[in-house]
């Protein structure tokens, strides 16, 4: 599966990315959102993981982007405070049926999601 990361510290999308190739993921990462955005438009990935607060654009800007050319492009919103999203972020789960990590949040948590995507994404394959 191809997967892009985007956070604005490094650091943090450097683990999430290593975690991911551990897995067999093919990654990506860029450190804002217009460096996402343009991350995506060569890559492709099935699911785009980004953080909601970065400088510049917010995660929520740079999926309406990415949206605009595939709006079934799979997401996980990732925060240290989620609450302050948390009325678009239900809005977002219904329409778009995003998943939400909170910072810090456990490697189980991110393989557990990662890997039901995974099985959603197989079941359509098959």
């Amino acid at each position: 599966m191809k997967v892009l990361i985007v956070d604005d510290n490094n650091e943090f999308a450097f683990i999430v990315q290593k975690i991911l190739e551990a897995e067999g993921d093919e990654t990506r990462s860029a450190s804002d959102a217009q460096d996402g955005y343009l991350s995506y438009l060569f890559f492709r990935p099935d699911l785009v993981i980004t953080d909601l607060q970065m400088p510049g654009d917010n995660g929520l800007e740079l999926m309406r982007h990415i949206r605009a050319h595939n709006p079934l492009v799979k997401t996980i919103y990732m925060s240290g405070d989620l609450s302050q999203f948390a009325e678009i972020l239900e809005e977002e789960k219904i329409k778009y049926q995003v998943s939400l990590l909170e910072k810090p949040f456990s490697y189980g948590e991110l393989t557990r999601l990662l890997s039901e995507f995974k099985k959603v994404r197989s079941h359509f394959q098959d």
